[in-house]
């Protein structure tokens, strides 16, 4: 399966399109996903709309607003070079920006020893941050306290 036909797959039937069915998967195969807590800017919409497209790929999200997200990021160990608009923790690792939840998903599958995913910035393009159909190449990368490699390009 190409990675196009994977991601569309696990796209439709996150959100509960009927995708199972229509690939020969019973409904009932589709589990959903584990919940991720979120702490975000009360004034930043971006991170509203990564979310929304964490909970449409069927993540329960605990939504908390916070005015200074430093102690947090420093507390969970995201280098400052990481760093983003909102942090999210799911099953022990950071997850700091808009990071995919097909990379996510990858994460929870491969449980590597790691720290957590970082998509550094507000790339164009990345979930969330859809504007205009504008796009521009980024990776997501996971960090430990030891280093740092390109767990996915986009």
């Amino acid at each position: 399966m190409t990675e196009l036909s994977r991601r569309k797959v696990l796209g439709l039937a996150a959100i509960g399109l009927g995708a199972s069915v229509a690939v020969g998967i019973p409904r009932f195969a589709v589990a959903s996903q584990p919940t991720i807590d979120v702490a975000r800017s009360p004034s930043c919409g971006c991170c509203g709309d990564w979310i929304d497209h964490m909970r449409a790929a069927g993540f329960t999200v605990n939504d908390r607003l916070i005015d200074d997200l430093a102690p947090l990021k420093a507390q969970l160990g995201v280098p400052a070079d990481l760093q983003s608009c909102h942090t999210g923790i799911v099953e022990g690792y950071a997850i700091e920006g808009h990071v995919p939840a097909e990379d996510v998903l990858r994460l929870l599958r491969e449980r590597p020893s790691a720290t957590g995913l970082a998509v550094p910035g507000m790339p164009l393009g990345s979930p969330g941050m859809e504007v205009g159909g504008q796009t521009e190449p980024y990776e997501v990368i996971l960090f430990s306290a030891s280093g740092r490699d390109v767990f996915a390009r986009h």
